[in-house]
Formats: structure tokens, C-alpha cells, sequence
């Protein structure tokens, strides 16, 4: 079977040189922009630890928000494919980094907490839909999420008890 595969491209921007540049440590700022074709620019910085600006994303915040946005886009495409009909789909993502006594670091876990609302409680075939189905569904979506099976750390998910819309009918 051949293989697809893909490309992706992002330009860096360093805009942080201020006037005195690397000189040491302190004297530059980590400001940068990340740019991809007719995308909006990303505001980057390190994180506030590393002497970052917390009105900005970090490529530790990126890769959280990666891995919950891979998983939420394979859950909604599993969840069409079951007849599963989701209205809303909200995460609260949480890594942990561990950072070594020399400086270097590492994830060392990312935990999922999607909140998922449905429309109707049954599939197509009349059984209802069940926190199990839905956990089903979050498992095959991390089966199949590029981004989790391409970090060498846990990635889990603990999905928050089903809700289904609530709808006002008026007379």
C-alpha cells in the first residue's frame, strides 16, 4: 500500500533582538512570530518561566493545544461516521513538564478533559448513546491522532460525563 505523505511549513521571526541582542542572558526579549502561507501570524514567546510574555503562546502551550486540537478533529470525524451528532466540544488541556537539574526538559504527560455535548440520545440503530460509546470514540480518536502517536510521552484523555443540548420549544 503506498504511503501519503504530507508537508507542513512554518516561518520563525525572531522579533525580540531589541538593541543589544544576545549580549547576555537578560538583555533580549524571546518574541517571535510564526507565519504559514496566508495564516495569521502566531504570537510566540518562551514560556513566562524562561523570561517569556504570558499574553503570549509558547511552544509548550502549542503543543498542548496540538494534541487536544488532533484529538477533538478525530473525535468529531469518528462521531459523524457513528452517527453520533455532537453540538459542542470543549477541552481543558494539562501537560506536565519536568525540567532537569542542567536546564534541558521534557513532557512528561498530557492529559485530555474533552467535554462533549450531544444532539439526540440514540445512534442511527436505536441503542442510546452511552459514556461508553463515547469513550469508544475518544479511544479510536487517540488511536488515529497524527499528533499523540508522534510524542514519546503519555497522552490521556479523561472525558468529562456526557451532556446532551437542552432545547426550548416553544409553543
Amino acid at each position: 500500500m503506498a504511503q501519503l505523505l504530507h508537508s507542513y511549513s512554518v516561518d520563525l521571526t525572531w522579533t525580540g533582538a531589541g538593541p543589544a541582542g544576545t549580549t547576555t542572558y537578560t538583555s533580549y526579549g524571546r518574541d517571535h512570530e510564526l507565519t504559514s502561507g496566508r495564516k495569521q501570524s502566531l504570537p510566540g514567546t518562551s514560556d513566562p518561566a524562561f523570561r517569556g510574555d504570558p499574553d503570549r503562546w509558547s511552544p509548550e502551550d502549542l503543543l498542548v493545544g496540538a494534541l487536544a486540537q488532533c484529538h477533538m478533529l478525530w473525535f468529531l470525524h469518528l462521531a459523524a461516521a457513528a452517527g453520533v451528532v455532537v453540538v459542542g466540544y470543549a477541552d481543558a488541556a494539562a501537560g506536565t513538564m519536568r525540567i532537569e537539574s542542567a536546564g534541558q526538559g521534557q513532557f512528561t504527560e498530557v492529559v485530555l478533559h474533552p467535554r462533549v455535548t450531544l444532539r439526540g440520545h440514540h445512534l442511527p440503530d436505536g441503542s442510546p448513546v452511552t459514556d461508553g460509546v463515547l469513550a469508544d470514540l475518544h479511544h479510536r480518536a487517540h488511536e488515529h491522532c497524527f499528533i499523540a502517536r508522534s510524542v514519546n510521552f503519555t497522552v490521556r484523555h479523561e472525558p468529562v460525563p456526557v451532556a446532551f443540548e437542552h432545547r426550548v420549544v416553544t409553543a
